[in-house]
């Protein structure tokens, strides 16, 4: 049984969708209908159906499921076990959207400066979704948004870095407006709002409501660094959490500092402790609070 079509069927019941999985394997709609009905005619039941756009697994799929996860995180320890002789197989890594291209480099650097031969898959998920995959057992450790209910017993969390939440502007209101008060800004300017959906989205949300701020929403979007990218070019302004990824867009934005304590995203990582991979997982854990506390 080729565990590439596994993943196909695996990636499809994640996304729900057949255009997403399409979309984040880099094949096409078509291509993984195909794989999907290869395994069905293997397997000799529908192991998918479908509804509009949505897409959910069948009697037979679910039954199936945990199995095919297990069949291809087997066959990835197993070759990383021949390419490097770690007996302990492929770390498996999650990141939130955003880490990805601001806290994950960094930390891969430095751990592969301390464990040249791991061999490491790395995905991406909501912060919600990746604590789970860390409490199953599907993922060994994640870079996360600290989560809103209490962490699993089967895993550890280490906080790394505070994120107080920060007013960003194009620097054209150095000269235009007064940087001296930020809610004057928020009320005046086009805001770029922090998706409400995300939970970040929902610190900002907070943040307004508990300063009777309504401020004149342009447009709202899941994505720190696509808000920096639209404030830097002039498109409005926005609260976002003071990441140092936003040092990487340099003078072409301003931060206007926030009246008084403001809501904090914390930013850790979560392992689990009964993972095989436990020990380095921890190490990565070390290394990342100290290279962003």
């Amino acid at each position: 049984m080729d565990t590439n079509y596994l993943e196909t069927f695996i990636k499809t019941l994640d996304c729900a969708s057949i255009s997403d999985a399409a979309r984040y394997l880099g094949i096409t709609p078509g291509a993984v209908s195909a794989r999907i009905r290869a395994l069905e005619q293997e397997l000799g039941q529908p192991l998918i159906r479908r509804s509009g756009h949505t897409v959910r697994p069948t009697e037979h799929g679910l039954l199936i499921c945990d199995k095919a996860r297990q069949m291809i995180q087997d066959s990835r320890d197993m070759t990383a076990m021949v390419k490097s002789g770690n007996v302990l197989g492929e770390l498996r890594l999650g990141s939130f959207f955003s880490g990805l291209t601001t806290h994950l480099p960094r930390l891969l650097e430095k751990t592969y400066e301390q464990h040249p031969d791991v061999s490491i898959f790395v995905s991406y998920a909501p912060s919600v979704e990746l604590c789970h995959q860390v409490h199953s057992g599907t993922l060994d450790i994640a870079l996360a948004i600290e989560p809103q209910f209490a962490i699993y017993k089967n895993c550890s969390w280490l906080k790394i870095q505070d994120e107080p939440l920060t007013l960003i502007v194009p620097p054209k209101y150095a000269t235009t407006k007064s940087m001296e008060n930020a809610h004057d800004i928020l009320r005046a300017s086009p805001f770029i709002r922090y998706a409400r959906s995300s939970y970040s989205g929902q610190l900002v949300d907070r943040y307004l409501k508990d300063h009777r701020i309504v401020p004149n929403q342009r447009l709202e979007i899941d994505s720190l660094l696509t808000i920096a990218a639209l404030v830097a070019r002039g498109v409005g302004v926005a609260l976002v959490p003071d990441s140092f990824s936003l040092e990487s867009l340099g003078k072409s934005i301003q931060k206007v500092a926030l009246p008084g304590r403001t809501q904090i995203r914390k930013i850790g990582m979560i392992w689990s402790n009964q993972s095989p991979r436990v020990t380095i997982s921890k190490s990565i854990a070390m290394y990342a609070r100290n290279l962003f506390n």
